[in-house]
């Protein structure tokens, strides 16, 4: 399965196996794909309006809880196992009972996530939720989410939580909200800096 960095660089994935402790997106993006309202146009619905059910979204929770489990089970440290159990006990209402949508970012918004330059990354830094350290490897892709500067993840761990939550792992702030209320103030304040202009000229 190639890697999302390999997807958007053309590259061929090598031939040999990766060790890196990583979320699996395989199975969470096709799950995602079938339910999501955004692909109601796909042929997978009949209904444009069908919206995923209760048992669907809770299946979804269920498909990230068990990745940060799994993660947690080889966790290098104590601290690592600590913060994937917490991620993976926060979901346990998610699938006990389903919210009625995905409250999730879109795929857009992931994919507009500012990647962090190689160049910046620290040689012991790491991703909090896989603890592996990005420059092992050759192909990293490092998003900082717009909560905190030093909030950083491997794409492909943070991706499914993201979708599927739409918070940070690290801070729970709601990451796709919080743009669009940027975006929303500049609009404001653009519009009042044009009605100020319009009064000097009045």
């Amino acid at each position: 399965m190639a890697t999302q960095y390999e997807v958007e660089h053309n590259i061929k994935p090598s031939s040999t196996p990766r060790k890196r402790r990583q979320v699996d997106m395989s199975t969470f993006t096709s799950h995602l794909h079938n339910i999501n309202p955004e692909n109601s146009s796909s042929t997978h619905h009949n209904n444009p309006h069908a919206t995923a059910n209760p048992v669907d979204l809770a299946a979804l929770y269920r498909l990230v809880q068990d990745q940060m489990g799994v993660l947690a089970t080889t966790a290098p440290t104590d601290e690592n196992r600590d913060f994937l159990i917490s991620l993976s006990e926060s979901l346990d209402e998610d699938i006990l009972r389903p919210p009625t949508q995905i409250e999730g970012v879109s795929q857009e918004f992931l994919d507009g996530l500012d990647r962090v330059d190689r160049k910046k990354l620290k040689e012991d830094e790491q991703c909090p939720i896989c603890a592996e350290r990005y420059l092992d490897d050759q192909y990293c892709l490092v998003v900082e989410l717009p909560c905190h500067h030093s909030h950083r993840f491997d794409l492909e761990c943070v991706g499914p939580w993201l979708r599927s939550k739409g918070t940070c792992p690290m801070c729970r702030k709601e990451v796709g909200k919080r743009r669009e209320v940027v975006v929303e103030k500049k609009a404001e304040e653009e519009e009042e800096e044009e009605d100020d202009m319009d009064g000097l000229y009045a």
